[in-house]
């Protein structure tokens, strides 16, 4: 909203520099590809009195340098051609993501080594100065993610008005994406006979007393206190894991499932451990 304020009242970029760049970073799978994408979306709502439609253009830095490696100079620039085609149409929100920003990095880093050659560096070097020409336009957004906090180049990172930590998910944050699943697996009838669950706002209104009510829930809490530490990808994974290991029947109770839950969990820690101590 700054960025448009500013853009509207013809503040000089100049003097006060903005670059409509966001950067979110921290471990894998917490889930900065997924807000990156729910913002756009959320944006898109809320600005729909400025602008007709939102568009997302997905960019993997990957597939940079394995597919256009000859010409891939050229290739960049005619990617961000496509893009500026998009920006020019004045009703449309553009957003650019860029998946794992620090993969461009690397390949700086490997060409002042000497490990790649001159043309993955001018590829890198199409990606800034693109990135650089099109942040000039009010309705574009570039956001980007990274795994490797230290590995992002600082020419990137001061490119970055907003550099936001995400981290793995609370405890609170993983009974909302079990009660999901669990909502989920009752809805198609996996988990059966259905029933109601309370949520953490309504066990605190009981102050977390055991009861008939409560039971199920509580120890759901309890399973998802246990589970932190684990990353969003694989939370969503576990009910999953918990049916195949623990269950394979093809309906269940409430009670037998968050007992294969919490015997998931545990397993996954484990297998955490034993991978850590063979690296």
């Amino acid at each position: 909203m700054t960025t448009l304020l500013f853009s509207d009242k013809n503040v000089d970029s100049n003097i006060i520099s903005w670059n409509r760049v966001v950067l979110l970073h921290g471990p894998p799978g917490t889930g900065k590809t997924s807000l990156c994408k729910a913002l756009a979306q959320k944006l898109t709502i809320r600005l729909s009195s400025r602008y007709r439609y939102g568009q997302l253009v997905e960019i993997n830095s990957h597939s940079l340098f394995s597919k256009w490696f000859s010409e891939s100079g050229k290739l960049v620039t005619r990617m961000f051609q496509k893009i500026q085609d998009l920006i020019d149409d004045k009703e449309a929100l553009v957003f650019v993501l860029i998946d794992e920003v620090e993969s461009l990095t690397a390949a700086r880093s490997a060409c002042r080594a000497g490990a790649e050659p001159s043309d993955a560096i001018r590829v890198v070097n199409a990606v800034l100065t693109q990135i650089d020409q099109i942040k000039r336009h009010s309705n574009v957004v570039i956001l980007t993610t990274s795994n490797i906090t230290e590995k992002i180049d600082v020419a990137f990172v001061d490119r970055a008005d907003i550099k936001q930590y995400i981290g793995p998910p609370s405890a609170a944050a993983i009974f909302k994406i079990y009660l999901s699943c669990l909502e989920e697996l009752m809805k198609c009838q996996i988990i059966y006979p259905r029933q109601q669950l309370l949520t953490l706002r309504e066990l605190e209104m009981i102050g977390f007393i055991e009861n008939n009510v409560s039971k199920l829930s509580l120890l759901l809490s309890e399973i998802s206190r246990k589970s932190q530490g684990l990353s969003g990808r694989v939370l969503r994974k576990l009910p999953f894991l918990a049916h195949a290991l623990y269950i394979q029947a093809p309906t269940v109770t409430i009670e037998g499932f968050l007992q294969a839950l919490s015997l998931a969990v545990d397993k996954q820690f484990e297998e955490k451990k034993k991978l850590s101590t063979h690296i």
